[in-house]
């Protein structure tokens, strides 16, 4: 049973982010809603999804009164998907002007409010991803090098709980990207290339798309990181296990 209340008008019929308006301001500040955050959401597939990731993305927050956009690009390699999808956005009049491209791949489980986060350090970095690990028991996180060390490497990092971290190359699950880059010129083409290497003089170098665009973006001069509080799980279709 309610309570029963005696109502005088005063200042708390403000509301509750009126009440403390420096503090409602600055995480306005932070989200960066009230600015061009426009974004594609590319999403490479081999045809069919996992309907617990279909559910997870159905839950998934947009910006308020923003531009977003979903592209499906089905049964291509993933450098190539991503290629593709990086031409048809650059060649198209209405797409060219998005700002951000969000890569979402079909075995990822971002938390509901994971792009909003992501949105928050754009000013900082070119790249920022949510966290997630490769598969199985023994799972590495998908934080890729410290720019700090020298010299420049690849070796998975330590995740720092709930911060965002600077990194040299990040997974493409759930990562948030700049279109500018795409657009400056300062990256060699392909993007995006899946591959085995092998030189005499060099030795062996084994890529994923992911790598390979991250390299060259950093040697660009490009920054990278972590949004280590939006946790992605990885799911296993097969395992029904989200790693």
């Amino acid at each position: 049973m309610n309570k029963p209340q005696i109502i005088i008008d005063n200042y708390e019929n403000r509301g509750f982010h009126n009440s403390d308006l420096e503090k409602a301001s600055e995480r306005i500040l932070k989200a960066g809603g009230y600015k061009d955050c426009s974004t594609i959401c590319v999403i490479p597939t081999r045809g069919t999804i996992p309907a617990r990731a279909v559910q997870s993305w159905f839950n998934l927050i947009p910006m308020m009164n923003q531009p977003f956009l979903r592209m499906f690009i089905i049964g291509m390699e993933v450098g190539e998907a991503y290629n593709n999808a990086i031409e048809i956005i650059l060649s198209n009049q209405h797409l060219n002007n998005f700002k951000y491209m969000l890569t979402l791949e079909e075995d990822n489980l971002p938390p509901p409010d994971g792009l909003i986060k992501l949105y928050e350090n754009m000013e900082d970095y070119d790249v920022v991803g949510g966290l997630y690990w490769t598969k199985g028991e023994g799972g590495q996180p998908m934080i890729y090098g410290n720019p700090l060390e020298f010299p420049k490497n690849f070796s998975p990092q330590v995740p720092i709980a709930d911060s965002v971290q600077p990194c040299n190359g990040l997974g493409m699950g759930f990562t948030l990207f700049k279109l500018e880059m795409f657009r400056s010129g300062k990256i060699q083409q392909p993007f995006f290339k899946t591959f085995n290497e092998h030189n005499p003089q060099t030795g062996t170098k084994v890529y994923t798309q992911d790598l390979y665009f991250f390299e060259n973006a950093g040697r660009a001069g490009y920054r990278f990181a972590s949004n280590n509080s939006v946790r992605v799980g990885h799911y296993d279709i097969n395992s029904q296990i989200i790693w």
